[in-house]
């Protein structure tokens, strides 16, 4: 006879360096796709989403992998919210409700063939950047490689945060310069 357990749904909150972000991780995988919804409008991605919008205080919703970032607004204080937010989370995916759409999950290809240089960019921000940066509850994306400036975007609890420019400059850029001596800046990409 074969033992069907189900392990507990555990969630817990991670302070993140953005002082508006807190970033809500569980033991199971919410989704293999990175999704930031920024606003209500483009929450149509996600259910989850739609619902956390509901919250007057909520401004942004960043999903990967096991967790879920949410920035809130500067008037209100996590010791107010926070355990209504990490309840009302943990009941939505105990009762395995959507959390993205399937035409969320389905990642873009570029039509264009990256070249040396972009992807070399592309393999140090997976290897060297990407798991750092998620650890804080947020992504860096690749945007663009011209004359020496890579541009990234910055998601989740980066977006916004106070040192997200000192990550940028003084992390960021001197790894790339010192892996790719063609690198002369990194820069965020403007939102």
């Amino acid at each position: 006879m074969q033992s069907t357990q189900t392990i507990p749904l555990t969630i817990y909150t991670e302070s993140t360096p953005n002082p508006e972000s807190m970033k809500f991780v569980m033991n199971r995988m919410l989704t293999n796709v990175v999704v930031e919804i920024r606003n209500i409008e483009e929450a149509t991605v996600s259910p989850l989403a739609q619902e956390l919008f509901t919250f007057p205080f909520v401004k942004n919703v960043f999903f990967s992998n096991n967790f879920v970032t949410i920035t809130k607004t500067l008037e209100t204080d996590w010791d107010e919210v926070i355990m209504q937010l990490k309840e009302y989370i943990k009941q939505y995916i105990l009762d395995e409700k959507v959390v993205l759409n399937k035409s969320s999950t389905t990642v873009a290809h570029d039509a264009e063939i990256d070249t040396e240089a972009v992807a070399q960019i592309k393999s140090i921000l997976d290897t060297y950047v990407r798991p750092a940066v998620e650890m804080d509850g947020g992504n860096i994306v690749f945007r663009s490689y011209e004359d020496g400036v890579v541009t990234l975007g910055m998601q989740g609890s980066c977006s916004g945060c106070p040192s997200s420019t000192i990550t940028l400059k003084s992390g960021i850029e001197g790894l790339m310069k010192r892996m790719m001596p063609e690198v002369k800046e990194v820069v965020a990409e403007a939102m």
